[in-house]
């Protein structure tokens, strides 16, 4: 053999011994409604920090905060495309890609937060398997929290919500098929422009989280707020299949664990939040009114019992939604869920 073969083979063999290269350098572009400087946005910076550490900088993030990117659905349909990879969403923007998980942000279904995280973690699977199935990976849950009634007028039954001007975000079947129930017409408006139609009297009642209606400034023309919460409202981040799938098998274990680690604690610190934020809104004069008598209270579940109803087949399967009312009913008898 010649010395320029043997030296060939050698380095053949030299290459073979050699351990493989993890994947190139990734950049995930992410977009979200969240604004910058929010809870929200501090929790999903923490993340992707860590993540572009702990993967020696393989995987890189480009965050497009506070709506520029448009409204959910554009993002979504952006991530679809291609021009993004991954996002921060409510629950408009997860029926968007796994719209089974819309049941989570039916009206009434829960009563407190041990309930949503015993649901939570009882159904995690079940959901993630929903939404690698329609070609997404959820990184982590990321609760809005409880969503209460904003309006300029008081509200203390449903009949009062009839003498408000009631925005609805367009195209959310949830919020439909809830306001259906209460025989209420709401609205119809993309949440970016919420702003300019409170301030020319187009609408005068919103809902959302304390937390977020504070972040968004709406608290600002609003007078009146319903103490009992109309909903729990979901949140998720999630990314493409395909740019998930191009990671090393190492990177992708790293974005779960730390999805799980911080996305879990901004879920925390939004209750916190919200809790805080419920201080702020008496401290700025705004008025919260209770249910007029326990027979509100009982007509509203009925009327979130309807809105579910109305959903399955639309949604979710009745299947799934017995599953979830069972695993509720046992769990609050105190027994093993379903």
């Amino acid at each position: 053999m010649t010395s320029s073969k043997l030296v060939l083979k050698f380095l053949a063999i030299l290459l073979l011994a050699l351990p493989l290269p993890l994947k190139a350098q990734a950049m995930i572009k992410f977009a979200t409604l969240a604004p910058d400087g929010s809870t929200w946005m501090k929790a999903m910076r923490q993340f992707t920090e860590e993540a572009t550490a702990k993967t020696g900088g393989r995987v890189k993030f480009k965050i497009y905060a506070g709506g520029v990117s448009g409204d959910e659905k554009d993002v979504v349909r952006k991530i679809r495309l291609g021009q993004l990879q991954a996002g921060g969403f409510t629950g408009v923007g997860i029926g968007e890609m796994a719209p089974e998980a819309r049941l989570l942000d039916t009206p009434f279904l829960f009563k407190n937060a041990k309930e949503i995280d015993h649901v939570y973690k009882t159904f995690d699977a079940d959901f993630r398997r929903i939404f690698d199935g329609r070609g997404y990976v959820l990184l982590g849950w990321a609760e809005v929290g409880n969503v209460n009634i904003f309006s300029n007028v008081p509200v203390t039954k449903p009949e009062d919500l009839r003498n408000v001007k009631m925005w609805i975000w367009e195209g959310d079947p949830i919020a439909e098929a809830t306001f259906a129930a209460l025989d209420i017409k709401p609205i119809p408006l993309s949440i970016t422009d919420v702003m300019t139609s409170l301030q020319t009297g187009m609408i005068n009642g919103v809902y959302g989280s304390p937390l977020s209606v504070i972040a968004l400034q709406w608290f600002a023309r609003m007078k009146y707020v319903f103490a009992l919460p109309l909903t729990n409202a979901s949140g998720a981040v999630v990314i493409s299949k395909k740019a998930f799938g191009a990671l090393s098998k190492e990177d992708q274990a790293t974005l779960l664990q730390l999805g799980d680690k911080h996305f879990r604690a901004l879920t925390l610190a939004s209750r916190k939040e919200n809790e805080q934020s419920v201080g702020i809104l008496k401290k700025k004069n705004l008025i919260f009114t209770e249910p007029a008598s326990p027979a509100v209270v009982t007509a509203l579940e009925k009327a979130g019992e309807a809105a579910r109803q109305s959903l399955v087949g639309k949604l979710y399967s009745k299947e799934l939604l017995e599953k979830v009312e069972g695993s509720l009913k046992a769990f609050r008898s105190g027994k093993k869920s379903l």
